[in-house]
């Protein structure tokens, strides 16, 4: 089995095992690195960006599992100029689409304040210093998104701003299968090495902030991301993943 997971520690608990498995090979990446690759077929699975399975035809979904927060995900952050209006320049670590697209649904809803359009976007290399770079807000992700030091700018915690606003959880990552794997075979293998991070308590450094089950909520949370982000032309909309709940 051919599977790509995120290389950041926050993914640690969905690949508990995966390494070491003689029936699986494993590539540990940059959700952006796995997308092409799941794309043409080189990978079975990986845990994606959520937003993935609105953007290309044929997934199909492992249900049950998934990266999620319900309020505060302390590893997706933004950090504001204190000493600005309007926010006008961004800075996009751009490790996760779903965290960006996340991003820009928040600003233009107006959630993070007034900004001046158009909203100038700029991708830039994860740092511990966000305050260094010259852009009004800096997005960071995973690792850098934890420990990042904010000086003096505001710290935004995008996930704690979303339960605000909906009052529903965010999922941040999905289990994505090709549909050209065996789901009978990967989705077993999958929650299998979601339940031995878990009993093992393997930690992810969000000190309990995420979590790895989908369930009916999780599900309307996704449903109401996708809403939000077919709205601004971010997501296709004529796109709709297969949940495999028959799978056991």
């Amino acid at each position: 089995m051919r599977i790509g997971g995120v290389h950041y520690g926050v993914g640690a608990p969905l690949l508990t095992g995966l390494a070491e498995d003689p029936d699986v090979e494993l590539l540990a990446d940059k959700p952006r690195v796995l997308i092409p690759l799941l794309r043409e077929g080189a990978l079975d699975a990986a845990l994606l960006s959520s937003i993935e399975a609105f953007r290309w035809p044929g997934y199909r979904l492992a249900p049950g599992l998934g990266i999620c927060s319900r309020g505060p995900a302390r590893s997706v952050r933004a950090f504001r100029r204190p000493d600005i209006a309007a926010i006008h320049t961004v800075g996009l670590d751009n490790g996760s689409a779903t965290s960006v697209a996340l991003l820009e649904i928040l600003l233009r809803r107006g959630r993070f304040g007034p900004i001046t359009e158009p909203l100038e976007f700029k991708l830039v290399e994860p740092m511990a210093h966000p305050d260094r770079l010259p852009f009004d807000l800096v997005l960071l992700i995973g690792d850098f998104g934890l420990r990042a030091e904010p000086g003096q700018r505001q710290v935004l915690d995008l996930g704690d701003e979303w339960f605000r606003w909906t009052g529903l959880p965010f999922v941040y990552a999905l289990w994505v299968i090709h549909p050209s794997a065996d789901p009978e075979r990967l989705i077993p293998r999958l929650r299998q090495a979601r339940d031995e991070g878990i009993s093992r308590g393997v930690l992810d450094g969000t000190g309990g902030a995420i979590y790895y089950t989908v369930g009916e909520p999780e599900r309307a949370g996704l449903s109401r991301f996708c809403s939000e982000a077919i709205d601004l032309g971010l997501a296709a909309a004529d796109l709709e993943p297969m949940w495999l709940d028959d799978i056991r």
